[in-house]
């Protein structure tokens, strides 16, 4: 009974750090959700909390004074004086609060707090944010202001043509060179293996400079090709490490049994070894994905910074370089960016955790 008590005390304290962490990772991203969806006026005056029912002080009664009233002196409201700057402000009277609706015109309005939510969502910071074209914002002020989009269809497409080859090549290649360091013998197996997870510690950024100028003397910098190659080639030390730890603890009954059947070690790689190895496929492949598709250095030197080759992550941060002001286009571009990792990782979960935990255990 103790142990089975103690069992649940842990769970439960388990599943409570969970639920922390999930609700501290999903609530900025629900504000982001919900701001890219506000109008841009709304998103300057208040927070994206605003949406949601809260309590606020709503107009009521408006109190007339004489326009004959001397707003240097104490200002006397219903039997009670206040200053000029206490009625700009707002001051509180008998559970009301008071403040200037024209102080011009000598208007005062009453303001009782009432729960209010916010209802005003549009989706046209979606297709401002996609399209080029220009569009009009009202202002708090009632003034108007011509904006002009961003375009980020073409960084997306850019982003999409980039990610997907610079994940299925290195996935690939490093699924054979796995299946050749785990079950073939040849001279020199474990000290390139050794080379190979020794790149792991080796910094991107020190070879950046060699390798654009050997890119620069073959023509190929700027080029989708050469952006592939790179993603490739920084890609591969870790895709081929872990592809190695799923496929050395496949049961080594089976490569006997192929071999006895006359099977050469590409029927046994493409019948049996792929087919076994889409848990671990697709767990590298979501880490590839992500981090190709949320690249910016790599994509910066190996292809520019040109408009129509740019990819997502530097399309955004132009726009917060040169627009840092328009939110409602930042929200939008950055939520739809988490769009595409989103999907690939909720369609290849199932596969996800099985990938993690492959070869952990033998037996």
């Amino acid at each position: 009974m103790v142990g089975k008590k103690k069992k649940k005390g842990s769970k439960l304290v388990v599943n409570i750090v969970l639920g922390v962490i999930c609700f501290i990772w999903l609530l900025p991203t629900l504000g982001l959700l919900i701001s890219s969806f506000r109008p841009a006026t709304d998103i300057l005056q208040s927070g994206w909390w605003k949406v949601l029912p809260h309590q606020e002080w709503k107009a009521g009664d408006t109190i007339h004074l004489s326009k004959d009233v001397d707003l240097r002196k104490p200002i006397d409201v219903e039997g009670k004086t206040y200053s000029d700057d206490q009625l700009k402000n707002g001051v509180m009277a008998d559970g009301s609060r008071l403040i200037w609706e024209n102080r011009r015109a000598r208007d005062i309005s009453v303001q009782e707090q009432g729960w209010v939510t916010s209802t005003k969502l549009t989706t046209e910071n979606y297709l401002n944010v996609i399209t080029g074209k220009e569009y009009t914002i009202k202002n708090a002020d009632g003034s108007e202001t011509v904006e002009k989009g961003t375009g980020l269809s073409q960084a997306f497409w850019n982003t999409l043509t980039i990610a997907v080859p610079a994940t299925v090549i290195p996935v690939l290649i490093a699924s054979f060179a796995a299946y050749a360091f785990a079950w073939l013998r040849f001279p020199g197996r474990k000290t390139l293996f050794v080379l190979i997870i020794a790149m792991l510690v080796i910094p991107i950024q020190v070879a950046l400079i060699p390798v654009l100028k050997d890119y620069t003397s073959l023509g190929l910098n700027g080029s989708y090709l050469g952006i592939w190659l790179a993603h490739t080639a920084f890609g591969l030390p870790l895709v081929t490490y872990f592809m190695y730890n799923f496929i050395s603890q496949l049961p080594k009954d089976l490569f006997e049994s192929a071999f006895i059947d006359g099977a050469s070690h590409f029927n046994i790689f493409s019948k049996l070894i792929l087919p076994l190895s889409v848990p671990a496929l697709a767990s590298i492949g979501i880490f590839q994905f992500l981090w190709v598709w949320n690249d910016y250095l790599v994509s910066l030197i190996f292809i520019g910074n040109q408009p129509n080759v740019q990819v997502m992550s530097m399309k955004i941060a132009d726009l917060v370089g040169s627009r840092g002001n328009d939110w409602h286009l930042l929200t939008s571009a950055a939520f739809i960016s988490m769009l595409m990792p989103l999907a690939i990782f909720f369609l290849l979960q199932k596969y996800f955790v099985r990938g993690l935990m492959g070869g952990s255990v033998k037996g």
